[in-house]
């Protein structure tokens, strides 16, 4: 099982970033010595456990666009663009999540 470095977004949930990596709620609460589920805070930084082992992420950093993580990746831009329903492959954002494969 990958463990993924996420940072938490304004609008997050622990639901919803657990759907997102295929894993729980409890897995992310456990890996990260968390008592209250709803005491998370924009900024704060979760090691979450991606469920699916084919399944990869890029977190997004400070000047990375599609072209370069595609690069990285062994991927194409469209690739990525149809696998994280972008809209526009020219607008990503450090700290977003990017599947990958």
């Amino acid at each position: 099982m990958e463990m993924v470095q996420y940072t938490v977004r304004p609008g997050n949930t622990l639901f919803g970033i657990a759907q997102f990596f295929q894993t729980t709620v409890n897995d992310i609460l456990k890996y990260n010595n968390i008592q209250t589920p709803d005491a998370i805070f924009v900024g704060q930084v979760l090691t979450v456990p991606a469920g699916s082992a084919e399944t990869q992420y890029h977190v997004a950093r400070p000047g990375d666009s599609l072209w370069i993580i595609a690069q990285m990746h062994g991927t194409t831009v469209d690739n990525l663009s149809r696998l994280n329903g972008l809209s526009n492959p020219n607008v990503i954002y450090p700290g977003q999540i990017i599947k990958v494969r």
